[in-house]
């Protein structure tokens, strides 16, 4: 980004005040903000209190090594007993802890006594693999139940798990087996996905002959699709039902040091080494656990939760596993895709689980968008109360269709900005507390703090744009890069002096909330004015023909930058002449002639990664006619080809 300020195009003036019965009941209340403002760290250290500790800590935090934060350091717990035994001793091992629901429809639901035993288990069966307290434990599995129980297993001995998605290649595996010297792999001969059976254990057998992998002495294999070919390699490979199975169903969890290392998780998207964010036990539970009571409003007896993320991806970490059942929540785990076997699936999840609360991405919002409003329309979605969205900004029509086809037009919508970096959720509207404006993220939560400054790292006023800072240690941040000090300086501290940034843009409205712009990367400089990406999106999807956008700037000797769109239409729109002229008028009187689109393509799908990310770079280089980057992170790298093959037929001035 220039000297420049971001352009505030985007104006959105619809507001949506909490249900009268939310907001009366809700789990907390605005007073949440004043005691916060008022004592930041004894608000932080009341919810540590929430949790069962082994040894309760006097110290909040130490902040005497900035920016190396230590957070409830004297205190000891375990994070599995907080998860799955406390609920049980509490009288609440009958309550579902995981509803499962297999792609070909196979189900099981799993209570917190059933949770106990199972993680028990596990926890043996690691410890006769020789796993130890420190030891490092890479997970590669499907969405099953298992996934689950291992994380579980691993923090009830104090073994940092290492979780890598099911759809990484070989070499992303390697690279992350090889960075946290993983000595155990957990995996699956394969799983369930798009209709079909995806085997996973080869992906684990070409990882291990990768150099840097040799110190991996055990793979654990769970059969979930009986595939009878499955390769094995004696004396290193062992079947989960023969391990687990046997062993005792009593283990006694050990309390660890609050800033134990709890898990290692790679960021995606990145290139060259990975980057292994470290996450420790205290602060992150307290900070998760607190987060997901808070932002939805969750009452435990009755809730029935679905985050619809992956546990590879750090919101499964934190929204599937150690937030809700931290809290003894009740929840959905589903392993396969919104549109298999049909597009309706979701929403027959919904209704046969009666789930109160759905957290999931814009991109899927916004592919159920493209699907049809007559899909979700079939289903009783009733149970719905609160619907979330994580994962990047979400268009303000994007929000606009899921709380009328999803909600109702009755549920509040909580839009969450956080990363693999923070733990948690850090932005975000109190779903019985805030006034809810479409496609923002709001204010921080209590206790967190952040606001967006420029370049010489002074506070923008309402109304101005530049780079969301994060201005005070909170408890889930992460502690540093795996093995790599240096690199998380200069990452994330070494832009603004004493503030953490992780590199998106936002801009504050004139109430002073918050709107994020997406990745400064994905700023384009158009005659001199910083525009977002985000903004024409949003743009381009509030006219009733387009379901989902992407936008990148193209390099032109005019202009700086040119903007380019890539459009798909909504299922009901077609492709007709005059339709790219519409468009383009569209955005002009939206956000005014400087935010016109040189070029836009409609298209019939776009390249995203496997964690549902819309990759730009790639659209980059179409636009500016190169040949295409690594595609190797694609869901489907065929979209490109598709892509290309209709450019010569663009519409530009």
């Amino acid at each position: 980004m220039s000297n420049e300020s971001l352009a505030n195009l985007l104006k959105e003036e619809r507001r949506f005040a909490p249900p009268a019965d939310l907001a009366a009941h809700a789990t907390v209340q605005a007073s949440a903000y004043q005691q916060a403002d008022a004592d930041r760290l004894g608000f932080w250290a009341e919810q540590a209190r929430r949790l069962s500790w082994g040894t309760a800590p006097t110290e909040t935090l130490d902040w005497s090594n900035p920016p190396f934060a230590k957070w409830f350091a004297d205190g000891k717990l375990n994070v599995a007993y907080n998860c799955v035994d406390r609920h049980v001793e509490a009288g609440h091992g009958d309550r579902v802890a995981l509803h499962f629901e297999g792609e070909p429809g196979d189900s099981r639901s799993v209570t917190y006594a059933d949770l106990l035993r199972e993680v028990s288990q596990a926890a043996n069966a690691l410890t006769e693999l020789g796993v130890t307290a420190g030891d490092r434990v890479a997970i590669y599995l499907p969405m099953i139940p298992e996934a689950v129980i291992s994380m579980l297993a691993c923090a009830r001995i104090g073994a940092p798990h290492s979780v890598v998605f099911g759809g990484f290649s070989a070499d992303a595996l390697a690279t992350r087996i090889e960075d946290a010297d993983a000595r155990v792999v957990i995996t699956a001969d394969g799983g369930y996905r798009k209709g079909g059976a995806s085997p996973l254990k080869p992906a684990v057998d070409e990882a291990l002959t990768r150099p840097g992998t040799d110190r991996v002495r055990s793979v654990l294999v769970v059969r979930r699709t009986g595939q009878e070919d499955v390769a094995w390699t004696e004396g290193r490979d062992v079947w989960w039902h023969e391990l687990v199975g046997r062993q005792p169903e009593e283990h006694t969890p050990q309390d660890f040091d609050a800033e134990h290392p709890l898990f290692i998780l790679y960021t995606s998207g990145t290139t060259g080494r990975p980057k292994g964010i470290l996450h420790t036990a205290g602060g992150y539970l307290t900070q998760v656990a607190y987060t997901h009571h808070a932002v939805f409003d969750l009452k435990p007896e009755s809730d029935v939760f679905w985050c619809t993320a992956d546990v590879g991806w750090v919101t499964g970490h934190s929204y599937i596993v150690y937030g809700p059942l931290a809290n003894g929540a009740t929840e959905v785990l589903y392993e396969g895709t919104p549109d298999s076997p049909h597009k309706g699936r979701w929403w027959e999840i919904v209704q046969k689980y009666g789930v109160t609360t759905l957290y999931t991405a814009p991109t899927a919002i916004r592919a159920c968008m493209k699907w049809g409003d007559e899909i979700p329309a079939k289903f009783d979605l009733s149970s719905l109360r609160i619907l979330g969205s994580v994962g990047e900004p979400i268009n303000p029509e994007a929000w606009i269709w899921y709380r009328h086809h999803i909600g109702a037009d009755r549920t509040p919508v909580v839009d969450t900005w956080w990363q693999t970096e923070t733990g948690g959720i850090m932005i975000s509207p109190l779903p019985g507390v805030t006034e809810a404006k479409p496609g923002s993220a709001q204010v921080p939560l209590p206790g967190i703090s952040a606001t967006v400054v420029d370049d010489d790292a002074r506070e923008v006023p309402d109304g101005g744009g530049g780079y969301l800072v994060l201005t005070k240690p909170w408890p889930g941040m992460l502690r540093t890069i795996w093995g790599d000090d240096q690199r998380f300086l200069d990452t994330y501290w070494s832009r603004f002096e004493g503030k953490y940034f992780a590199g998106d843009g936002a801009k504050k409205d004139e109430d002073g909330d918050i709107w994020l712009l997406g990745r400064v990367d994905d700023v384009m400089l158009v005659s001199g004015h910083n525009i977002s990406t985000t903004e024409v999106e949003s743009s381009l999807v509030s006219h009733p023909k387009v379901a989902e956008a992407a936008v990148v700037g193209a390099a032109d000797p005019q202009t700086t930058q040119a903007i380019c769109a890539f459009v798909i239409l909504r299922g009901e729109a077609k492709e007709a002449e005059g339709l790219v002229e519409e468009l383009r008028q569209h955005v002009s009187k939206q956000l005014g002639p400087i935010a016109k689109p040189r070029r836009i393509l409609p298209v019939a799908e776009l390249p995203k990664t496997r964690s549902g990310k819309i990759m730009r770079r790639l659209l980059r280089d179409v636009a500016e006619n190169r040949a295409l980057g690594d595609v190797t992170t694609l869901t489907d790298s065929s979209v490109m080809d598709l892509i290309q093959a209709k450019l010569p037929g663009a519409s530009e001035d």
